[in-house]
């Protein structure tokens, strides 16, 4: 699967600008991407006043993923703040080539930033199926909570979508490579760039790391798109000859 990553600033609340800017990126793309994957929260900035740039989903940016994703036949990835019966979620969209849409709703809300107190939290973690990889897409600060991303469901791939500011981006590496190792799972972190309103600095460190633990895109620091392929059949035959999952503890997640 060959997949492009869009590190990029993102204007503060302004999803005109935020989505013009990455389509305009992706227009430069040649044919062949599979997936693209954006940053969290990609058209607003990690806000913590979802009233003021919430959108439905039948908004105008599903509306945009779902024509980019069908015109360029990819699917495309990134988190953005969504109202559904007078709650606010950061919900990431997964949307396929055809338009259908598959989404999870940010468990761990980071309360640091008070996004538990102006978000409602997941409760369920997904997994679903895209040209014959199992897919497990997580949030931020999903990220240091290693039980719920534990791979039981046998996934293929994580993703991480992020807001992660540069004051603890060594922990974004560590932990996206310690996820990685512990799942034998191919592990992808879109991180973003720039200065938001909050003077919080955000300096990338977007990457993709092998079920090793090795990278296959070095951590990023600059704006633009980063593209690389990865491997099922290598992953398959890495996990027969290292068979560390079938060692798993088992446990429910209350």
């Amino acid at each position: 699967m060959k997949i492009a990553l869009i590190q990029i600033p993102l204007v503060w609340e302004d999803p005109k600008s935020n989505r013009a800017n990455i389509e305009q990126k992706i227009n430069t793309l040649e044919a062949g991407i599979d997936l693209i994957v954006l940053p969290e929260m990609f058209t607003t900035g990690f806000t913590m006043q979802p009233e003021r740039v919430a959108e439905t989903m039948q908004g105008e940016t599903i509306v945009w993923m779902q024509s980019l994703a069908k015109a360029k036949n990819f699917a495309i990835t990134g988190s953005l703040v969504i109202n559904e019966k007078g709650n606010y979620y950061n919900r990431l969209l997964f949307v396929f080539p055809s338009g259908d849409i598959q989404f999870y709703d940010k468990r761990h809300l980071f309360t640091l930033a008070g996004e538990d107190q102006s978000y409602t939290s997941g409760k369920h973690k997904l997994i679903f199926e895209y040209q014959g990889w199992n897919i497990c897409p997580l949030i931020c600060y999903d990220l240091r909570f290693p039980v719920f991303s534990r791979n039981t469901e046998n996934y293929d791939l994580l993703i991480y979508v992020a807001n992660w500011p540069k004051t603890r981006i060594n922990a974004w590496d560590t932990l996206l490579k310690a996820r990685a190792i512990e799942n034998m799972s191919y592990t992808i972190g879109v991180n973003r760039l720039g200065v938001d309103d909050n003077n919080l600095e955000y300096v990338g460190h977007s990457q993709i790391v092998d079920y090793l633990g090795n990278p296959v895109i070095e951590p990023q620091t600059t704006e633009g798109v980063f593209i690389a392929e990865i491997d099922k059949n290598s992953l398959i035959e890495t996990r027969k000859k290292l068979d560390f999952l079938k060692d798993k503890d088992t446990f429910e997640l209350l």
